[in-house]
């Protein structure tokens, strides 16, 4: 190229540098425009591109955090297992009942309570079915008043049971009445 301008008169020298400066012009003008139409579609490429790895990424990030919590609930819930077992030895020990026994407890609560229901209200019928027959006719059947006063008294409650020492004790004084009644 050197030794084309050498050859060349100044006139067409510049001549030629004005060509090419115009060629230089009007290819940064076609690379303008170019890049002007491409460029947003090349832009909008891009931005697709990037909604894409953006999702794989939140994605991939979203799992890793759900494992992560996943194991850290499970240490919390292991955690706070032992400490509620290490604090109901120590209420045991010192004596304080569980929250099981008291539920034990309230249920048989409950239950005697519907016993003892039960029981007054058979007395308080029974009482009544007697009061309400006339004087002249239970004067009339002795037989039959015994029975229904035997259903009203409540029934003698069973002694308690004697230990063994209070039956070995007892056994002489028992064997002796025995032969005093048989004589």
């Amino acid at each position: 190229m050197v030794k084309k301008f050498k050859t060349l008169s100044e006139n067409q020298l510049a001549q030629t540098v004005r060509e090419s400066a115009h060629q230089i012009w009007l290819a940064g003008l076609g690379a303008y425009s170019k890049a002007q139409e491409e460029g947003t579609k090349v832009f909008d490429a891009l931005v697709k591109e990037g909604e894409t790895i953006q999702k794989k990424t939140r994605k991939a990030a979203d799992e890793k955090m759900a494992v992560v919590a996943g194991k850290a609930a499970g240490t919390w819930d292991r955690l706070e297992q032992v400490f509620e077992d290490r604090v109901a030895r120590a209420l045991s020990s010192l004596g304080v009942p569980s929250k099981k026994d008291i539920d034990k407890l309230s249920k048989r609560v409950a239950e005697l309570t519907a016993v003892v229901q039960q029981l007054t209200e058979a007395q308080e019928g029974t009482a009544k079915k007697v009061v309400a027959k006339p004087v002249a006719k239970v004067a009339a059947v002795p037989a039959t008043a015994k029975a229904v006063v035997a259903k009203v008294t409540p029934a003698k409650k069973p002694a308690p049971p004697k230990s063994a020492a209070v039956k070995k004790a007892a056994e002489p004084a028992d064997a002796a009445a025995g032969a005093a009644t048989a004589a």
